[in-house]
């Protein structure tokens, strides 16, 4: 890991593109996948929780590509047609055939259509705050995609992510606002999300017929007072996939896995524990 910074770890090419990613313990494959604010990356998304996790398994936290300290090729287009292949590039740039998937809001939607299109790589499913179902954009999302970098803008997004008001600090915006403010940072988050933003929101859905048909074993969870990604995506997800568990936490908004870290990574850890302690099969050559 760079000394420099603590989002900089491993490097490799996943489907052509020179992936940041984060490689922690043993055991059976996680897949965590970050969600889609400014300045975010693997490590800011899930920094309390991979440690706790990867004392149960091999935890891999890539920065998805227009995110974090991943390349940013020249004219590179920014679609989940793009995320899928990357990340599916990544398992087999690991040898993997297999893994779970955690995925955070923008995230969730990246790991409902990976398991759509290639439900064989996919062991589990854990869906937080997850986007990946229609629905009216909020306007805390609206104002998550519509960043323009400045101090106080990122002082009223941290309004919109956390319910607890003891994490919405000047000390984090700083930190968060610095981060968005990295050379090609901005460019590429800026090109992903133009207004009239609802599109985007409808171009990271999968269908209902083909949510119902994911097979996999799935745990939905959502902060109650989430005011970025609204409570009903989780109960329509709760609804539309057979084999789900649903848990909400009272008191809690977008940030499930940092305003309630400790419960989060227990929850999360004993429901992919539940699906045994598999070795990943290598890819056969």
């Amino acid at each position: 890991m760079s000394a420099a910074s603590p989002e900089i770890a491993r490097s490799i090419v996943a489907a052509g593109i020179r992936t940041n990613y984060h490689d922690l313990g043993e055991g059976f494959p996680v897949l965590m996948i970050h969600g889609s604010g400014p300045g975010v990356s693997a490590w800011a998304n899930w920094r309390l929780v991979m440690p706790e996790l990867a004392r149960r398994a091999r935890v891999i936290a890539p920065d998805m590509v227009g995110f974090g300290f991943t390349d940013r090729p020249e004219g590179q287009r920014y679609d989940m047609d793009v995320w899928v292949e990357q990340a599916v590039g990544l398992l087999d740039a690991l040898g993997l055939e297999q893994a779970d998937l955690v995925g955070n809001s923008f995230g969730g939607a990246l790991a409902i259509a990976m398991a759509v299109r290639h439900p064989q790589r996919v062991r589990r499913l854990v869906l937080m705050g997850s986007v990946g179902v229609p629905f009216e954009i909020t306007e805390g999302l609206d104002k998550v995609w519509g960043y323009q970098p400045s101090f106080e803008s990122m002082l009223e997004l941290l309004d919109f992510f956390a319910w607890d008001r003891a994490l919405v600090n000047e000390e984090l915006a700083r930190l968060r606002y610095e981060a968005s403010i990295r050379p090609g940072f901005q460019e590429s988050f800026s090109a992903m999300f133009p207004a009239p933003r609802q599109r985007w929101v409808d171009a990271m859905t999968s269908t209902e017929a083909e949510i119902r048909a994911i097979p996999h074993e799935t745990l939905v969870i959502h902060g109650r007072e989430d005011k970025v990604i609204p409570l009903s995506n989780s109960l329509t997800l709760a609804d539309w996939i057979a084999r789900v568990q649903l848990h909400v936490y009272g008191q809690c908004g977008h940030w499930t896995q940092i305003e309630h870290a400790g419960r989060f990574a227990k929850l999360v850890g004993d429901f992919l524990a539940e699906a045994g302690q598999d070795e990943p099969r290598p890819l056969q050559s």
